[in-house]
């Protein structure tokens, strides 16, 4: 073993194994033997053909193949020897290179056999060498034909998976134009166009300098263009000179020589045996289209005429969903006074299943509205349809003047009659706009949202019942109303819960980003509307029906001699005093009256917290400058309460009883008035001569 290792040879011979002794004479094989011990190689008269050597130039040894075997195939031939050896295995192969005599490179292969001892050492090596040229220039085509067919099929499963998510035509052309879609597809260009009304209408364009041809949008199915030719024959086009198509289309020559192309494939899109458009993908450098790349362009276009088939009939039901759903909404919203009103309905798409969520304005008697936003349970066209029937019966029942909970009541009994088993929620309120009073009631429906003139907002507690439907069937027909003042320039929003409720979240969550939308918006009704249209909606996506009613009470600052201001103070809002306070002395300071500011903003402290304490409710704080006769300021408290207030005597040791004491002492008058259903506490405060509003 240490004789063969000694006389190994730096240059490895190849050859397979064939057996000891044996001679191959095929066409391009040749046999060898290597005697590991004399150091001595032995090639037959083939294997000598194959290595372009001369009998008398080859001197028998391994060291003697240099002349044709290149350095770096020599040393990686003589590892491979040398890990068989060592390593006690029998046989190898190998490839590598040859350079004949001509110049050319051979690709040559060996395989041989080691015979050893019986104690195991090596003692000669036989085996063949053969040209491989032929062999592995057929397995170079076989790989870069597998590559292409791996690429292709690539190029259809991206393709198929990008569009299976495609829903609507838009998507469909947003999927074929966005980032990484024309990679997606292996071209560089791309056009696709509809047959709409005897024309095709271009729909989507991607690549430079293809922005020209939407200047041809509509073109006439006539066969004039090579698009139009394409979809009327049903024929793939495969063009790979623009030059010489231009020569056969006058009409798209100017065209075609300014985009920068070398070759097109025009492709019908058929679907259900229908031709529904056609698709142009465009290419660089390229000069032919290969039997696999013209099966991979009809391949594709194929994928892409099912997704179109598919989202046209998406949006041809979508149409007819929301007509269906925006016929049994309310035609017209009535014009109020004193205030605006602003509705938005968003439809989720969702193919032919359109919702039950629906808005209502109601005239009311005495020049009261009514609102109300609901929600009927399901997705589908029966749903849509209990919620028109259930819109009709709300409104009848309201117009003839019940209070909220009757009319809910009865709503619910209507609901449980229509013999099904759906139930919806809902929400309803009667508003005078004059007053700003408000009775309010629920049946399992999200409260309205407030938001003050200060920008505040809050969700005041609207107690409720349960759904309408199941409140008669389990005959709990009881939803207690709630009263809420609605001071001038505040605004009321209600809304379904779709606007609020993101899945796998708190609908708290919701409702904070509605509150949080409302504070930043615009204080007109319309404009606030399209603000929460635009913000949530776009946050919470398109998965369920939103209906939003925003309703603003119109402001009322006074006159810039006379100026106004109102504030609502919610018995359960710890920090209403104080911001109550804060605005006082903030207008009183705007007015050029801040001298006044101490003793008004203690009356108003003592007044609010009477009105928090000794009623069940919350309190609107009016303050204002009446300049005739004489100018003065003057301060209402008003709540909900029938019950006035009584000036009391307290004792030394008392601590209570000493509020209108305060005011008597601070005010020049004060006073109670009766106002509707409740009353309304005043005091007046002299503004001194050099105070004058205006001036």
């Amino acid at each position: 073993m240490a004789a063969a290792e000694r006389d190994r040879p730096g240059q490895g011979v190849p050859g397979p194994l064939t057996g000891p002794g044996e001679r191959l004479a095929l066409n391009g094989m040749g046999s060898f033997e290597w005697d590991l011990i004399a150091g001595t190689l032995l090639l037959d008269e083939s294997g000598l053909t194959v290595f372009d050597l001369e009998a008398e130039e080859f001197d028998r040894t391994p060291e003697g193949l240099g002349l044709r075997i290149p350095a770096d195939d020599a040393a990686r031939l003589a590892d491979t020897v040398v890990g068989v050896l060592d390593g006690g295995g029998e046989t190898y192969g190998a490839y590598f290179t040859v350079h004949r005599r001509d110049g050319r490179d051979q690709w040559t292969h060996t395989q041989g056999r080691v015979l050893r001892d019986p104690d195991g050492t090596a003692r000669r090596i036989v085996g063949i060498v053969r040209d491989a040229t032929a062999e592995l220039a057929h397995a170079t085509v076989l790989r870069k034909l597998e590559t292409a067919r791996t690429q292709q099929a690539a190029i259809v499963q991206r393709t198929t998976e990008a569009l299976s998510r495609a829903v609507t035509v838009d998507d469909v052309t947003a999927t074929l134009t966005g980032a990484g879609a024309l990679e997606r597809l292996g071209a560089d260009g791309l056009a696709l166009g509809l047959v709409e009304n005897g024309a095709i209408k271009i729909i989507a364009l991607s690549g430079e300098s293809l922005e020209i041809l939407s200047e041809r949008q509509f073109t006439r199915l006539d066969g004039s263009l090579p698009l139009s030719q394409a979809v009327l024959s049903r024929k793939a086009r495969f063009v790979t000179s623009l030059a010489e198509l231009a020569g056969e289309f006058p009409l798209l020559a100017d065209y075609l020589n300014r985009i920068r192309y070398d070759a097109a494939a025009y492709l019908p899109l058929i679907a259900q045996a229908k031709a529904i458009g056609g698709l142009v993908l465009f290419y660089r450098r390229r000069s032919e289209f290969s039997p696999e790349e013209r099966n991979l362009c009809l391949g594709l276009a194929g994928i892409v005429a099912q997704s179109l088939q598919r989202a046209l009939l998406f949006d041809q039901e979508r149409e007819f969903a929301t007509g269906l759903q925006a016929a049994m909404l309310p035609r017209r919203i009535p014009e109020i006074t004193g205030g605006e009103i602003a509705v938005r309905y968003h439809s989720a798409w969702s193919g032919r299943e359109v919702g039950g969520d629906w808005y209502d304005v109601i005239a009311l008697p005495r020049d009261r509205v009514g609102i109300v936003v609901g929600d009927v349970q399901g997705h589908d066209t029966h749903a849509a349809a209990i919620m028109g029937q259930l819109r009709i019966a709300l409104r009848a029942y309201a117009g003839e003047g019940h209070s909220p909970s009757t009319v809910l009541a009865r709503a619910s009994r209507f609901l449980a009659e229509l013999d099904t088993e759906r139930f919806a929620t809902c929400m309803y309120a009667q508003v005078d706009l004059e007053t700003g009073g408000v009775r309010a009631a629920r049946a399992g429906h999200l409260g309205p949202l407030i938001r003050h003139t200060d920008g505040r907002t809050g969700w005041p507690n609207v107690r409720g019942g349960l759904p309408l439907g199941l409140a008669s069937v389990f005959a709990q027909e009881e939803f207690p109303e709630t009263r809420l003042d609605l001071v001038p320039g505040e605004t009321l929003v209600l809304c379904t819960d779709g606007l609020v409720e993101e899945p796998g979240t708190a609908i708290t969550q919701g409702m904070d980003a509605l509150a949080h939308a409302v504070r930043g918006g615009p204080q007109e009704a319309g404009a606030l509307a399209d603000h929460l249209s635009d913000r949530l909606w776009e946050r919470w996506g398109s998965g369920d029906d939103v209906a939003l009613l925003v309703l603003r009470r119109a402001p009322d600052p006074g006159t810039h001699r006379a100026p106004r201001i109102h504030q609502y103070i919610h018995q359960a809002d710890p920090e209403g005093l104080s911001d109550a306070r804060y605005a006082l002395r903030q207008a009183l300071r705007d007015w050029g009256m801040a001298e006044l500011a101490d003793d008004v903003e203690l009356a108003a402290g003592e007044l609010l917290v009477n009105a928090l304490l000794h009623t069940d409710g919350g309190a609107v704080l009016t303050m204002e400058v009446l300049p005739e006769p004489v100018r003065r300021i003057r301060l209402w408290v008003k709540d909900r309460s029938s019950v006035w207030p009584r000036r009391r005597t307290p004792g030394e040791a008392a601590t209570t009883g000493r509020g209108l004491l305060l005011v008597d002492a601070l005010a020049t008058h004060w006073g109670v008035e009766s106002r509707g259903d409740g009353k309304a506490v005043w005091c007046e405060f002299a503004v001194g001569a050099a105070a004058r509003v205006g001036e």
